[in-house]
């Protein structure tokens, strides 16, 4: 007789077959050959419960381009670990051929010149296209997102996430978790939530003054599914008032409380549940190691470091699923569901190619909608881009580039500093940059640039304090994004040292100084997490730089000497 372990790994090799003849038959196509979106869709129904997955679409309801980091360095038992491949490696471990529409869709090489043969990716009405073809199969599929969905665009900024949660609702989500939306203020949170016709869960969300379970956050729902009973246990951002700031949702605190999250599973197992799921935006690192610890959790939908697999990664007995972001990939996961347990699964990452997919015309019409009262501030030209522009790698992205040199500019600073946040659509060579695609890659509710002295031993001491929440090897103590983007300075990091003996050698680019600890020098930011921060907001500093250049070119950046990758 198989233990559940056997049958779970029956799964994974299920999903590993599947991956050749699914995800796989279109991603061993020839470069020329036309995609369908039949390929795209193809899936053999399995089991008796069928799970949907959305997560980090950060506003963006149009399709967009959008380019996988090239640097993603894991360490400790992350090390050479997925989602720690790039490139050709991560091509070779999945079997994805060179030119083919995967290597567009998962990797970063030779990213213009395959954006030009296979376009955009993403828009929300293109995803209701597969989610109803996923319906129609399924029928009681279930819809869930893993937050970060209320933030990232204008029309988001403008409408304080109303135009994403009116199309939310219309694809009929039926669960989410959070992160970005409680930048915009809890009172905004409390109104959205109050209307929406689905959960909103975080078992990690407490009352701060009282360190017990916040009243507006179920810590888990249920859904009575092909004869099945499955909770859906909900895991916010773990680290909110420390990425982002506190003074905006004052009344809570979070964490990832491994001990409240075994005590939710007990609870919902002694409740009947056959099936756990955790809709979790913990991180993909953070959600192995609380998979580790937590036991009787089946499947984790990760989300917040934007990964996307092919193939779902098994932490002893529980599966867990990366879905990507910016609304470029739909995770479809069949299960079985017999006797109280999960017996096995399948599952396909399927990738939102927007010439493929034909848009719903009433997600479409809605997304046109909301978007119809901002048009002509969305697509005013502010100039055109000679370069790449992207976001995503741990150390720099020329989205950030730009970014920082506007800082300097439109500040008269010696040196400048960008968040290393993930969100962010990229630009091609020769493309025009609209005041949308601007926003696209700033707007956030605390986005004022700050000028200020900082002194040399200052800036080592951010340096030191930013790479710890990259490069601790405890994946709990990794509590922020990517490394701060930094504009006018060079810097070495030694990612295996510790905690502050990482960084050595800044130096001043313009002179080729080394930077001295004892002296003063003028820095921009944005993103500060102080509240008061005073200065023009950054969309505006960037658009005013775009349109006074006409024309921008991002130089290669090679500022970061990087040691022990």
């Amino acid at each position: 007789m198989l233990s559940r372990r056997d049958f779970l790994q029956v799964g994974m090799a299920t999903t590993a077959i599947y991956g050749s003849s699914g995800f796989g038959n279109f991603s061993k196509l020839a470069a020329q050959q036309k995609l369908k979106q039949e390929d795209l869709l193809e899936f053999d129904t399995y089991g008796n419960v069928s799970l949907i997955h959305i997560t980090d679409i950060h506003g963006q309801l149009k399709p967009i381009y959008f380019r996988e980091p090239e640097i993603n360095l894991g360490v400790g038992n992350a090390l050479g670990q997925v989602p720690h491949i790039t490139g050709a490696n991560f091509r070779r471990m999945y079997g994805i051929n060179d030119g083919s529409p995967s290597h567009y869709a998962l990797t970063h090489n030779d990213f213009s010149a395959l954006a030009q043969q296979y376009g955009r990716v993403g828009g929300l009405d293109r995803v209701a296209t597969v989610i109803k073809a996923i319906r129609a199969d399924r029928p009681d599929a279930i819809l869930l997102d893993g937050g970060d969905t209320w933030h990232g665009s204008y029309t988001c900024h403008h409408s304080q996430g109303q135009d994403m949660v009116n199309v939310m609702n219309a694809l009929k989500t039926e669960a989410m978790t959070f992160h970005w939306e409680f930048t915009l203020g809890s009172d905004r949170v409390h109104e959205i939530i109050d209307t929406l016709p689905f959960p909103a869960l975080g078992q990690n969300i407490f009352d701060a003054e009282w360190d017990e379970p916040a009243d507006y956050f179920k810590p888990y729902t249920f859904f009575e599914r092909g004869g099945s009973k499955i909770a859906v246990i909900g895991q916010a951002f773990p680290y909110m008032p420390i990425a982002n700031p506190g003074w905006m949702f004052p009344e809570y605190s979070f964490g990832i409380r491994d001990e409240n999250m075994q005590a939710m599973v007990d609870e919902v197992r002694g409740l009947g549940a056959d099936l756990v799921v955790v809709l979790s935006h913990n991180g993909f690192d953070v959600d192995k190691k609380m998979a580790s610890i937590v036991s009787g959790i089946d499947i984790i939908l990760s989300g917040h470091t934007h990964d996307a697999l092919p193939e779902p990664v098994l932490i002893n007995e529980t599966v867990i699923v990366a879905s990507g972001s910016n609304g470029k990939f739909v995770s479809r996961v069949d299960l079985d569901v017999r006797n109280g347990k999960m017996m096995g699964f399948k599952h396909k990452l399927i990738p939102i190619f927007s010439d493929v997919i034909t848009p719903d015309p009433d997600i479409a019409a809605l997304i046109d909608e909301e978007r119809a009262p901002y048009k002509s501030q969305l697509s005013e030209v502010i100039g055109q881009s000679e370069s790449l522009l992207y976001r995503r790698g741990n150390f720099n992205g020329t989205w950030d580039d730009l970014i920082c040199q506007a800082m300097i500019e439109e500040r008269e600073a010696d040196i400048s500093m960008s968040p290393g946040v993930r969100w962010g659509p990229s630009i091609l060579p020769g493309q025009d940059i609209t005041r949308e695609d601007i926003w696209n890659v700033t707007s956030m509710s605390y986005g004022k640039v700050y000028r200020t002295e900082m002194t040399g031993e200052f800036l080592h001491v951010i340096l030191e304090d930013v790479a710890d929440n990259l490069f601790n090897p405890d994946p709990y103590y990794q509590q922020g994004g990517d490394m701060v983007r930094i504009g006018g300075m060079g810097y070495r990091i030694d990612i295996n040292k510790p905690q502050g003996r990482r960084i050595s050698d800044l130096t001043l680019i313009k002179t080729g100084e080394r930077i001295d600890p004892s002296k003063n020098y003028i820095v921009a930011g944005w993103a500060s997490v102080n509240e008061g921060t005073e200065g023009p907001q950054i969309w505006d500093l960037v658009e005013n730089y775009i349109r006074r250049n006409g024309s921008v070119k991002v130089n290669p950046n090679n500022s970061v000497n990087v040691i022990g990758a």
